[in-house]
């Protein structure tokens, strides 16, 4: 029989990536919110959410990135998780995990960026008013530029509507420019961050350049790191394929894979598959 630690464990690794980062904002909401409760403020949410000030920036680097898990509002946080949701299905059937993951990262990154910038550059401004920064929105943001700008003519359907993929980004980018003159320009300053990192990100990727690879290389040096302390070195074969190594060849050709069938999508539509292509882009959700 199995114990209720198990059970939680089974069902979180099931859950793909987008799915995974919903369940921790989830989490990270509950908690700052129980102890809001406990102390009376939002004390907890102070070493969260992302300061306009770089001095304070500097003293609390990791802002930069936490402020992204951190809301105010249980409406705020379920509004994002919901797009994001819907949005990361899409995402995860048609790249792996690794992309989505940077993809939403940096997107986090460049719009917490932007919103230190714009204030520090122009400090009497329309971020002069504006408190900390928290929210998912400019990662959410990245996920919907990049599917836009990288499959603009996929059709997808609302209700009784059908209509080519990117109308939705130009949207979504329309409806948010007024927002630069509430009292919520930060956030609205954060979004344009993340549609510029989501929009760049895709045009480098659809020429094979992966801008996120830097976070590659950062994670496979601490992973051999820590592999070299628990194993014996061993002598490696030479495996490599037209001069790059078997795992990096590999990627490369699933990834053309998907690219010739997301081309195929967009010139004529979801339904033009074979059943074969449609497996094979289920099978690289997963």
């Amino acid at each position: 029989m199995k114990s209720l630690n198990q059970d939680i464990r089974e069902k979180l690794s099931n859950l793909n990536i987008f799915e995974k980062i919903i369940v921790a904002n989830f989490v990270v909401f509950l908690i700052s919110f129980i102890c809001m409760r406990l102390q009376g403020s939002d004390a907890s949410l102070q070493w969260l959410s992302l300061s306009k000030s770089f001095s304070d920036l500097l003293s609390k680097p990791w802002t930069l990135l936490t402020y992204g898990f951190s809301h105010y509002s249980f409406s705020h946080l379920f509004f994002n998780m919901i797009v994001l949701y819907f949005f990361g299905r899409s995402f995860s059937n048609l790249f792996k995990e690794d992309v989505s993951l940077k993809v939403y990262f940096l997107g986090i990154f460049s719009g917490g960026l932007a919103f230190v910038l714009v204030y520090n550059l122009f400090p009497s401004g329309i971020l002069n008013t504006v408190g900390p920064l928290v929210g998912a929105s400019a990662g959410v943001r990245a996920v919907i530029i990049f599917l836009c700008t990288y499959l603009p003519n996929k059709e997808v359907r609302f209700f009784t509507f059908q209509f080519p993929l990117k109308y939705i980004g130009i949207a979504l980018i329309l409806f948010d420019i007024p927002g630069l003159f509430t009292q919520n320009s930060g956030g609205t300053v954060a979004h344009i961050g993340g549609y510029i990192l989501g929009y760049i990100y895709a045009k480098q990727f659809q020429n094979g350049v992966d801008i996120g690879q830097f976070i590659d290389r950062i994670t496979s040096y601490f992973s051999a790191s820590k592999s070299n302390l628990k194993t014996v070195h061993k002598k490696k074969k030479n495996n490599s394929f037209a001069g790059k190594k078997k795992e990096e060849f590999d990627r490369f050709t699933h990834q053309k894979q998907i690219d010739l069938i997301l081309d195929k999508i967009s010139k004529s539509g979801y339904d033009s598959l074979t059943q074969v292509e449609k497996d094979f882009l289920f099978r690289a959700g997963k």
